[in-house]
């Protein structure tokens, strides 16, 4: 059971793109492991600079909502911009890099429900998980213990996509692994008792959340960009909003590698291997 309060919900005027502007599917293994993958619209009006800068702040920064409705005049963690319902926050801690941002090494512990609107606390966050890598192409965070390696992987892999030499947007794609390699009883006994906090059906609500929560770059995130130098502060007003036509009509950007990644997770033998989450692009 979650022990934490979740913040009002933040109206910010937005539309939010619905799950079948993503491909998605969960692979379940025979040993308790499964795997997920998740490949999203083409973010536009966002390039990977931005989104790479997030990934190394975002739990440090403050943002004053000016326009909020219930929220007017009021700083927040920069956070709750990046889900409307669902976060309640994230904390670094460890070895982090200069000025306190985050760096492969260091630990990032998150609040959050999936779908609080929904569900409210059925499917809760709380805990914190180590950052595997934090570069200009992509971020993985996890878990691992002694003996059983990984057990535990949310990669995700960024890239800009050029059309006559200009960015259009960014392809972004998520991959998770939640479960230890291996077919001995230690280990299925070990991933029956993960998978019973996170589940398939945990990623299954999951997959709405994430589906809002990295849509909503297009949103907010050039707004802040621009404000990263400026030591006034960061605000956000409902006329920042970049985005003014509706995201119904996307779909998933790159169809033909999600039945790649998903056909290498049903066949090869170690799914944390395959998803390595210190490699460079598989984009």
């Amino acid at each position: 059971m979650a022990h934490f309060s979740m913040p009002a919900e933040r109206d910010f005027g937005w539309t939010l793109k619905p799950v079948d502007t993503t491909a998605f599917e969960i692979v379940e293994r025979s040993n308790g492991q499964f795997c997920v993958v998740l490949n999203h619209a083409l973010l536009r009006g966002v390039t990977s600079e931005m989104i790479h800068w997030w990934f190394l702040h975002f739990p440090n920064l403050r943002v004053t909502l000016e326009d909020t409705p219930g929220y007017e005049s009021q700083t927040v963690p920069g956070y709750l911009l990046w889900h409307p319902s669902d976060h309640c926050s994230a904390e670094l801690s460890g070895s982090l890099g200069p000025n306190g941002v985050s760096q492969a090494g260091a630990k990032i512990h998150i609040r959050e429900a999936m779908q609080f609107n929904t569900y409210a606390l059925k499917y809760p966050v709380d805990t914190a998980l180590s950052i595997f890598y934090c570069a200009p192409d992509g971020w993985a965070m996890g878990k691992r213990l002694p003996f059983l390696g990984n057990v535990m992987c949310l990669r995700i892999h960024y890239k800009d996509v050029l059309s006559a030499g200009q960015v259009i947007g960014v392809h972004y794609h998520y991959e998770v692994v939640i479960g230890a390699t291996g077919n001995n009883p230690i280990v299925r006994a070990f991933n029956r008792r993960l998978t019973a906090e996170y589940s398939p059906e945990f990623f299954a609500a999951w997959h709405l959340h994430n589906t809002i929560e990295v849509g909503t770059f297009e949103n907010f995130l050039p707004a802040l960009f621009a404000q990263r130098d400026d030591d006034s502060g960061m605000s956000y007003t409902r006329n920042m909003n970049p985005i003014a036509t509706k995201t119904s009509n996307q779909t998933a950007h790159a169809p033909d590698l999600f039945r790649k990644r998903v056909e290498g997770y049903k066949t090869l033998k170690d799914p944390h291997a395959f998803q390595n989450p210190k490699a460079s692009s598989f984009l």
